[in-house]
């Protein structure tokens, strides 16, 4: 008798059009700075499926996409920074995702573009051998208000959206 796989070839199309929505998507809007959807549509991701869903997806999304937008330490520094928003999502609020409003879902949308923000500033300061670091995060606050915006914009057009093609997602793929 053949054992199920984990991922099965229905779950890795999924990841991948979803990879593939998080390329374009930070692609197309290159030119505004940290306004781009792949946080919030990571964080629909684990609150539809799981966080190693979402892990797969934001990894793969910053490697391919900083193909051509730009390798360098910063992409890190930005896997370790998706990676911990998505722990935190899966671990605080996907468990209690039935009771939270909408407007506060809204409102935590934007929070992470602050937290990516400085999850990042931590991570890249040592590798620039920058001293002041809070110098450094508040140069940057401008940028992670410009990620907050639109994180909740985002999250407010793609939930319903993108939330209800993931329910259908079949429920015996979801781990």
């Amino acid at each position: 008798m053949a054992t199920k796989s984990v991922f099965s070839v229905q779950r890795i199309a999924l990841l991948g059009l979803l990879t593939a929505l998080c390329y374009v998507s930070r692609v197309i809007f290159q030119f505004l700075p940290n306004v781009q959807p792949v946080t919030v549509i990571l964080i629909i991701l684990v609150l539809k499926m799981t966080v190693v869903d979402s892990w797969i997806v934001a990894i793969l999304s910053i490697l391919i996409s900083n193909i051509q937008l730009g390798m360098g330490v910063w992409t890190i520094a930005q896997i370790l920074s998706f990676s911990i928003l998505v722990g935190i999502t899966g671990l605080l609020i996907k468990p209690f995702i039935n009771q939270i409003p909408f407007v506060v879902m809204v409102l935590y949308a934007g929070l992470t573009g602050y937290l990516y923000g400085f999850i990042i500033s931590a991570v890249q300061a040592p590798f620039f051998g920058i001293q002041n670091f809070w110098a450094y995060y508040l140069a940057g606050l401008p940028f992670d208000t410009m990620h907050a915006l639109g994180n909740a914009a985002f999250y407010v057009l793609l939930a319903p959206v993108l939330g209800s093609i993931l329910d259908r997602f079949d429920v015996k793929n979801r781990f």
